[in-house]
């Protein structure tokens, strides 16, 4: 296990398969022992949200895929299909995708819609991920009055449904620091449990631990990680 320092600068290509296999760590019963919520975002969000939603079905996990900002690509995910040995159609099965170009399509997806996933999975708990959770609400067109409280709604919503089990991957581009909307953006930051930073530098991509667990909380979750391999062995 990683210390906090060691977890703060990864390079995407050697090591953010390590980044996705922390995060699924689970115990007993099948819950993920990582936060509930965790925030990607900079550069390349559809990509790699595509990226991990072929990596986490590949590892024989369902995934739902909330698309506010038109960037998933089936084709990313499907190239996992090789690795996990089964059909390109097989793997998208386990993906179900939903599209939103509005903000208010978006809170729909994100309270009503992803409820009713969920209630045909019954049995078992998804991984959602949600790409471009403030993207559609940057639209001038939505009177700022009516922007902040759908937002807020959206994200208790999801917050409902994290407490009960189910957990968030959210990824959001960059690239809007002119909009006076920025508000967003530091709201969902404070929703998150985790927050990595993408970056493109001269060296390559990186991701950056920009808000994670305190010490106590990482030798807590260390030790529920130890117990759980350890009834693993038994």
């Amino acid at each position: 296990m990683r210390s906090a320092g060691e977890m703060m600068r990864y390079p995407i290509k050697n090591s953010f398969d390590e980044i996705l296999a922390q995060l699924t760590l689970v115990g007993p019963p099948a819950q993920p022992l990582s936060p509930q919520k965790v925030l990607f975002w900079g550069e390349r969000g559809g990509e790699i949200s595509s990226y991990v939603a072929g990596w986490l079905t590949g590892k024989g996990m369902d995934v739902i895929v909330l698309d506010g900002a038109n960037r998933f690509d089936p084709y990313i995910a499907s190239s996992f299909a090789r690795k996990a040995l089964i059909s390109p159609e097989r793997l998208l099965k386990r993906i179900r995708i939903a599209r939103a170009f509005t903000c208010y399509q978006m809170a729909t997806l994100m309270g009503e819609r992803l409820g009713s996933f969920l209630k045909e999975e019954e049995e078992k708990k998804p991984w959602v991920i949600i790409l471009g959770p403030v993207t559609t609400f940057l639209d001038e067109d939505v009177p700022e009055r009516e922007v902040r409280p759908l937002f807020d709604r959206s994200l208790r919503r999801v917050e409902e449904i994290a407490i009960e089990g189910v957990p968030f991957l959210l990824f959001q581009s960059s690239g809007f620091s002119d909009s006076k909307r920025t508000y967003l953006t530091r709201r969902l930051f404070q929703f998150s449990n985790l927050v990595w930073r993408i970056s493109l530098e001269d060296e390559g991509p990186r991701v950056v631990l920009e808000k994670g667990l305190t010490e106590l909380q990482i030798a807590d979750r260390k030790l529920q990680i130890e117990k759980s391999l350890s009834a693993a062995v038994r």
